[in-house]
């Protein structure tokens, strides 16, 4: 009976150590979920971009397109390095409404499109995602992810940022 009692302690050891390692490389809920909203985020803001690019009739906010770009597919490929890194398979679709402010955009052209883009893609959406991003950058339970986003708020920041001066501008062409 000690010699059962014994194997039943040893394997529950050995089921609770590889319990611990498995739980090392998870994620938290709450990290789950910010990196699969920061990754459908990500791509929105380099198809946007995309759409900016080629079609934006203003060269500012052409311009701003491709800073999207180039900046969200940079911060994707981390965000895509890092959730291999903790097994977390990555959303390839939109939501709903990312899908519908795409299709929107596509439907515009000219002035039209530069203020729609700068407005909902510029301004309302990162400011969205910047408030992830800070929430990220202070509660996340791991620290790579944690830092990860701590080092990318500033740039959404920068975005913003850009994207209001833009918006301003956008006005006073208009009002001229």
């Amino acid at each position: 009976m000690a010699i059962l009692r014994k194997h039943q302690l040893a394997v529950l050891a050995v089921a609770a150590l590889s319990g611990a390692a498995w739980a090392a490389g998870a994620l938290d809920k709450g990290d789950t979920k910010f990196v699969e909203n920061a990754a459908k985020a990500g791509q929105y803001e380099v198809q946007a971009g995309q759409i900016a690019a080629s079609k934006a009739s203003d060269p500012a906010v052409k311009a701003f397109g491709e800073t999207l770009v180039k900046d969200h597919t940079a911060a994707n490929d981390e965000l895509k390095q890092f959730a291999a890194s903790k097994s977390v398979t990555l959303p390839t679709e939109l939501t709903h409404h990312q899908r519908s402010e795409i299709d929107k955009l596509n439907k515009l052209s000219g002035p039209e499109f530069d203020r729609e883009f700068i407005k909902q893609t510029g301004v309302k959406d990162h400011k969205d995602t910047i408030k992830d991003f800070e929430k990220a950058a202070k509660n996340a339970k791991d620290p790579d992810l944690k830092a990860w986003a701590a080092k990318t708020a500033p740039t959404l920041r920068a975005h913003e940022d850009q994207a209001k001066g833009l918006e301003d501008q956008i006005k006073k062409n208009k009002k001229s």
